[in-house]
């Protein structure tokens, strides 16, 4: 198995599991499929939610910062749903359910990333100026899932809907996609009005 994810921490889990528990809950999130759910939902494949914060033009590293743990909500085989958790200052708690096209993507990635060659360590990262999600794929599998940043020869693969001109579900090296994604984020330098006489 070429992924291996790391173990959400206990809080996240918990809190999803009593979010779960919560006809409240569940009762008032915006999910169809999750309110219609038959059978138990199960919080499953946790992978730690990063934002990516800063590109550097220069050819820096990037700069992300985790912001949450996602759990995948399974009712029998498939991902009917998600919930995500945030860190607070009391500790790790429910944010909120949701579903859509993130949700199911993210599982048809995960499945994908299955038939890789090389090992990974499954996160998502976040790229809020382009509305894109991407399933990053690092190659360190013994580093803290909550830090890091992307190096190089990890893999990003964009998930659908992944914005206009890059493939979603291909996988890309991080060295190959950034750069799109820095010329993409920076501004363009102002015109030039016209030449001094």
């Amino acid at each position: 198995m070429p992924l291996h994810p790391r173990t959400a921490p206990a809080p996240a889990l918990r809190s999803v599991l009593a979010a779960l528990g919560s006809p409240t809950a569940v009762r008032e999130a915006r999910t169809p499929a999750l309110r219609a759910a038959t059978g138990p939902v199960r919080p499953e494949l946790p992978l730690p939610v990063h934002v990516l914060d800063r590109i550097s033009p220069l050819g820096g590293p990037a700069r992300t910062r985790l912001t949450g743990w996602r759990f995948l909500l399974h009712a029998g085989a498939q991902a009917v749903a998600a919930a995500d958790t945030r860190l607070t200052p009391d500790g790790w708690t429910f944010s909120h359910f949701f579903e859509g096209p993130y949700a199911t993507a993210t599982e048809r990635a995960l499945r994908q990333a299955e038939a890789l060659p090389a090992p990974y360590q499954p996160r998502l990262l976040s790229v809020p100026e382009l509305y894109m999600l991407t399933l990053w794929l690092h190659g360190d599998l013994a580093a803290d899932p909550g830090e890091g940043t992307p190096r190089p020869t990890d893999l990003l693969v964009p998930l659908a809907p992944a914005p206009p001109g890059i493939a979603a579900h291909r996988p890309h090296r991080v060295a190959d996609l950034l750069p799109v994604l820095t010329h993409r984020i920076t501004p363009a330098p102002p015109p030039l009005l016209g030449s001094p006489a």
